[in-house]
């Protein structure tokens, strides 16, 4: 990808970055952000308010290259009094710039920030991928906060060789999902052809795609780059396959969770996340996760087009 471009490319990034949030707007569901006060800065947060009374709250959390912006398909089928929440974790989106250790403890702690910021006791939380990893430990450190869990192709301990090196467990996990971090473009139009010839999209593009595309690029040396931190993607990774965090906070599970999972994964290759022998192992050893497998959606779509939206949204209202 080139690394041209000139003063007018971070004009193009602001420009895209406001379209992507005035589109979220688009909504029946009115459409806002915030600013939360976390440790080492702030999370931006979206917020998805009810449409009529307001009857229930969903804190939406994202995956590990992703951003708030990745759940309009989500909120679309959300009943019209879910206010939907949905923060940038940290490292990610408009909460690049927060300081301080990441990790899914770390993510979790912030979380409570934004639940407490909008006087919210107790919430449904639906995690994608990292998200859903995110919320398992959410859980397990802070109990009184979470209702009930939906696990989006996420949140059971993946099928990781043991030995790697850092750089190469996110290659395993995330493959060229993270090597587009260290990757440079000339504005939103060379990413979004990036992304229209990935696999993952090739029958489910469209413009609010498009839209949460755009909003990952910000400005840097004249050219686009994606906004997510490659080292806390790093830092991340690491901890949830390697770490003790999750297996720990499996086993304290005590909450009602389902377990939704796509066939195919991050190149809409076969199988997904989840080989269904590794799969079948960890439900053996959590029965208390009801387990859900999608057709027709990989590990994108599944929350980023309508199909899978709709599965998540409906399983999300209970």
């Amino acid at each position: 990808m080139t690394a041209g471009g000139d003063a007018a490319t971070g004009a193009a990034a602001a420009d895209a970055g406001a379209r992507a949030g005035a589109a979220a707007g688009a909504s029946r569901h009115p459409y806002r952000t915030m600013n939360v006060p976390v440790a080492g800065g702030a999370l931006r947060v979206g917020i998805w308010d009810a449409v009529g009374p307001h009857t229930a709250d969903v804190l939406l959390v994202h995956g590990i290259t992703s951003s708030h912006l990745a759940w309009p398909f989500v909120v679309d089928a959300l009943p019209d009094g879910v206010r939907a929440i949905a923060p940038d974790l940290r490292g990610r989106g408009a909460s690049r710039d927060v300081q301080g250790p990441a990790g899914m403890a770390a993510h979790a702690d912030d979380l409570v920030a934004v639940l407490d910021a909008l006087g919210i006791g107790s919430s449904v939380v639906v995690g994608h991928s990292m998200g859903a990893f995110v919320s398992v430990v959410l859980a397990a450190r802070h109990p009184a906060r979470v209702s009930r869990l939906l696990l989006v192709d996420g949140g059971l301990p993946l099928d990781v060789p043991p030995g790697l090196t850092p750089d190469e467990v996110v290659q395993s996990v995330l493959g060229a999902t993270a090597d587009r971090l260290h990757m440079r473009f000339a504005d939103v139009a060379e990413y979004l052809a990036f992304w229209r010839a990935h696999p993952a999209f090739a029958a489910d593009w469209s413009e609010p795609l498009e839209r949460y595309l755009a909003y990952d690029l910000v400005p840097e040396g004249g050219a686009l780059r994606p906004a997510t931190s490659y080292a806390t993607t790093v830092e991340d990774t690491i901890d949830l396959n390697t770490g003790t965090a999750i297996g720990d906070a499996l086993a304290r599970l005590a909450h009602p969770a389902v377990l939704l999972t796509a066939p195919r994964g991050l190149r809409d290759e076969q199988p997904g996340l989840y080989e269904e022998g590794h799969l079948a192992g960890l439900l053996a050893q959590h029965p208390e996760i009801r387990h859900e497998r999608m057709s027709g959606v990989n590990h994108y779509t599944i929350v980023l087009a309508p199909e899978g939206a709709a599965r998540v949204a409906a399983l999300a209202a209970g």
